[in-house]
C-alpha cells in the first residue's frame, strides 16, 4: 500500500530534519509527505517494538499508535532500548511515548494501554494504515493477522527466538497471510518465551530495524516488499536466508475473528489452580534441615551446566515420559530459571498423583 500524496507541505524545520530522506530520489519530498500523513500501529512496545518505534519516529511517520498494557521491568533493559532504569514500573506505552516525543516533536503519539482482544481489535486497527506485529505470543499474532485480513490492512511481522529471527510482510495486495505460513499454532509448551529461555540482547534491534525498513518501503512505495517471502536470520552464524511461500486461498477469505485466541493457541489459563510455591529462603531452610526432598530441575542441559543447585536434571519436555521413575510420596520441589516452566511441571506432577509438590517461586532468579 502506498498512501496517496498529501496536500500539506513540510515546514522549514521538518525539511532540515528529514534532509537526508529528501536527498534520495526514491523518497524526496513526496515520499516524506506520505510518511507524515501515515498512521501506523505498533503492537507491543518491547524488544521488537522499541527499535521499530524509534526508527519510525525518527523517519517522520506522522502518527504512531503504541499498544502495550505491560510495565517496564528491570529485566527488559537488556534489550528494550527505549527505557532507562528510571522507567522501571512505568507503563511501557507511556514511557515509550515520552521518549519518542522528545526525539521528534513533529509527530503524534497515541498510547493504547490495554490488551488486544477479539472485542476491540477491529475498532482499533481500523484507524491505522498498517500494523506492525511486535508481540511475543501466538494468540496475539493470530489475532493481529486475522484482524488485518478482515480489514484489508498490511501487516509487518517480526519474531525472535534465542539467536534467531524472522521478518515478513503479510496481507499486502492480497498476498499471503500469517496463516498461510503457519496454519496452526504450535502445541502448548513447544515454543517457550524469552523469559524462559533467554534472548541475545541485540537480536530484537536487528529484527526490529528490518521491520521498520519494510514499513518505510510500504509507506513510500519504494523497493521490493517482503510479501510471500520469509527472511530468516541466524545471528550466531550471521546468515540471512529468504524462504518463499504462497497464499492459501482458503486462508485468504477470512471474514471473522476467533472467539477466543488464547484457547485457539492453547494459551488459555489452566482450569486447575496454580501449583503451590516455595520461596528460595524456604527451600534453603528445607535443604539445611535434612528433611526428605525430591528436587527437580526442569531446565535444559546447557542451563544446568552453567549453574545448578543440585537435584535431578529432567527437562520439561522429558518429564512426562519419566513420571514412572519418580517416587510420588516424597515431597517434591521443581525449579527452572524463572518459575514458568516449573509451574507447568508441578501441575503435571500433581495431575499424576504426586502428593506434595512445590514450584520454586521466581526460579533461580531469587536463589
Amino acid at each position: 500500500m502506498t498512501p496517496s500524496a498529501p496536500t500539506e507541505t513540510l515546514s522549514a524545520a521538518e525539511t532540515h530534519r528529514y534532509s537526508r530522506h529528501l536527498l534520495l530520489p526514491e523518497i524526496g519530498a513526496p515520499g516524506q509527505l506520505k510518511l507524515k500523513a501515515a498512521k501506523v500501529l505498533v503492537v507491543g512496545c518491547g524488544g521488537l517494538g522499541c527499535p521499530v518505534l524509534q526508527y519510525l519516529a525518527a523517519a517522520g511517520v506522522g502518527t504512531l499508535g503504541l499498544l502495550d498494557f505491560d510495565t517496564v521491568d528491570e529485566s527488559n533493559l537488556q534489550r528494550q532500548v527505549l527505557y532507562t532504569t528510571a522507567d522501571v514500573g512505568q507503563p511501557k506505552a507511556l514511557a515509550a511515548a515520552a521518549r519518542l516525543g522528545a526525539q521528534n516533536p513533529f509527530i503524534s503519539l497515541v498510547p493504547h494501554q490495554f490488551a488486544l482482544t477479539t472485542a476491540n481489535a477491529l475498532d482499533l486497527l481500523a484507524g491505522y494504515d498498517l500494523v506492525v506485529d511486535c508481540s511475543d505470543n501466538f494468540a496475539t499474532r493470530y489475532l493481529v493477522n486475522d484482524a488485518c485480513v478482515v480489514l484489508g490492512k498490511p501487516l509487518v511481522y517480526g519474531a525472535i527466538f534465542k539467536f534467531d529471527g524472522q521478518v515478513s510482510v503479510f496481507n499486502y495486495q492480497n498476498g499471503p497471510t500469517y496463516r498461510c505460513l503457519y496454519p496452526e499454532p504450535p502445541a502448548p509448551g513447544e515454543a517457550p518465551s524469552c523469559a524462559e529461555i533467554g534472548v541475545l540482547g541485540v537480536l530484537p534491534g536487528l529484527v526490529g530495524t528490518l521491520q521498520a525498513t519494510e514499513v518505510l518501503k510500504l509507506l513510500t512505495g519504494v523497493g521490493e516488499v517482503l510479501s510471500g517471502r520469509l527472511l530468516v536470520i541466524d545471528a550466531l552464524g550471521m546468515r540471512f536466508q529468504t524462504l518463499r511461500f504462497r497464499a492459501v486461498p482458503a486462508q485468504q477469505q477470512r471474514t471473522t475473528l476467533e472467539a477466543d485466541y488464547a484457547a485457539f493457541c492453547g494459551e488459555a489459563l489452566p482450569t486447575a489452580p496454580p501449583a503451590p510455591e516455595i520461596s528460595a529462603a524456604e527451600l534453603r531452610a528445607w535443604q539445611a534441615s535434612g528433611r526428605p526432598l525430591q528436587l527437580l530441575d526442569v531446565r535444559e542441559p546447557h542451563e544446568h551446566a552453567q549453574r545448578h543447585i543440585g537435584g535431578r536434571l529432567l527437562p520439561l519436555g522429558q518429564l512426562a515420559g519419566a513420571l514412572a521413575e519418580l517416587p510420588t510420596d516424597v515431597p517434591t520441589v521443581v525449579h527452572c530459571a524463572s518459575g514458568v516452566r516449573s509451574q507447568r511441571a508441578a501441575r503435571l506432577l500433581l495431575e499424576h498423583g504426586f502428593r506434595e509438590v512445590y514450584s520454586l517461586r521466581n526460579g533461580l532468579a531469587d536463589y
